[in-house]
């Protein structure tokens, strides 16, 4: 007996009628907007080889991929991040265009997430990736276009979020090696759970890296957040780290969104490729973040060309309920007239409704057999207007809504 065939598989769902037009919406606002910034497009197969995903460090758990395997019994995953994908493609194809490259994609990754986190497995991103130019002149353009995305989410109802995954990777690096470990703690810290945090430290001699380590997730807030970094981070080396996080902090005032912007030290992105400056953006009405990016100078390396780059994502699921949300008019456009034409004139009313169409009138062919039921279903969609159609093409208008039921 069959048990899944009328279900989706978890973390998936059907979008229907107002909701695609959400997400069709979001996508193409974005779409013009980074074609408008001289981006091109790209897109990468749905399926890649496993290889491109487990390479020197291990970007992302082997358990949070969809696996399967191909003709040739190759290990093969459903994309589960579209960075990688273009870092290979950076490294391969496009191995001798013309830098920097300004690269935007709109498609779907794929990641398994743990049952009822409210995360969707199947999530349709829109995003840019600069490799190469002067890093820091593409950190403040990826941030500025970031903040144009959230602006034409959200208009003025957004956040932003800066840190350096430099901070985390250089302290642990002096802690430990072990990637369990690592995760661990990094885990802690993003998720800011100070007693784990703390406990999981213990194990470790006592060490200004370890301290600070305790003290990232605290590390948050507006401009007074580099005062009480500077205390803790006095006895290690990477004071210079937070001098260019100001700088970007200075870039972003200057844009004059100083009030949208919060410094979080403990902004640590699981996808550890990150090894510079990371940001997230949020909108009101989701509580999640809807844009993720930062730097990263050692991918495309993996692949055999090294080349930095930066870049971020939007998460499209989430800006298309956000968008939802605060849209109280129907984003579906009904259709304003029904065409109706019995069985001796159905040429007839084919052509009139493409005349119709061309006109810029939404029109549908009724395929109903009686004007009855042509009626009938009109009242139910509410459509306003029937033009019935004869064999001599004579059009004939009425109101179904006025004749009851």
């Amino acid at each position: 007996m069959k048990k899944n065939d009328l279900l989706t598989p978890e973390g998936t769902r059907d979008l229907l009628f107002d909701e695609s037009v959400a997400r069709r919406t979001v996508e193409d606002k974005l779409r013009r907007m980074f074609e408008a910034y001289g981006y091109s497009e790209v897109i990468t197969p749905g399926l890649e080889f496993y290889d491109v995903f487990t390479l020197k460090t291990r970007y992302f758990a082997q358990e949070s991929m969809y696996k399967l395997s191909d003709a040739k019994s190759r290990l093969m995953v459903l994309r589960p991040d579209s960075t990688m994908p273009i870092a290979r493609l950076a490294a391969t194809r496009l191995k001798d265009e013309t830098y920097p490259l300004k690269l935007f994609y709109n498609q779907n990754i794929f990641r398994i997430n743990p049952k009822n986190s409210g995360r969707d497995d199947e999530i349709t991103q829109s995003g840019i990736e600069i490799i190469g130019g002067d890093p820091k002149r593409a950190d403040m353009e990826a941030l500025n276009l970031a903040t144009e995305v959230l602006k034409a989410c959200a208009v003025d109802d957004f956040r932003i979020e800066i840190g350096d995954n430099a901070f985390f990777k250089a302290l642990i690096s002096n802690v430990t090696a072990d990637d369990d470990e690592i995760e661990e703690i990094r885990s802690y810290i993003e998720n800011k759970n100070f007693p784990e945090l703390k406990s999981a430290l213990k194990k470790y001699p006592k060490s200004d890296e370890t301290m600070a380590l305790e003290a990232l997730p605290g590390l948050f807030g507006g401009a007074e957040v580099f005062d009480k970094a500077e205390a803790f981070l006095k006895g290690t080396d990477i004071l210079s780290i937070l001098n260019e996080l100001k700088q970007v902090y200075k870039y972003l005032s200057v844009l004059g969104v100083s009030d949208k912007i919060t410094i979080d030290l403990g902004l640590v992105n699981k996808a550890n490729y990150y090894t510079g400056i990371v940001f997230r953006g949020y909108i009101q009405g989701y509580g999640m973040s809807v844009l993720s990016g930062g730097r990263y100078d050692t991918l495309i390396g993996d692949f055999g060309l090294n080349l930095p780059a930066t870049g971020f994502a939007v998460n499209i699921n989430a800006a298309a309920k956000a968008f939802l949300k605060s849209n109280t008019e129907p984003l579906t456009n009904p259709v304003q007239v029904l065409v109706y034409s019995d069985k001796d004139s159905l040429e007839a009313g084919f052509i009139h409704c493409r005349n119709l169409i061309a006109d810029g009138i939404r029109a549908e062919n009724s395929l109903h057999d009686s004007l009855e039921e042509a009626k009938e279903y009109a009242r139910r969609k509410r459509i306003a207007k029937i033009e019935i159609v004869d064999k001599n093409k004579k059009i004939t208008e009425i109101n179904p809504l006025n004749e009851g039921s």
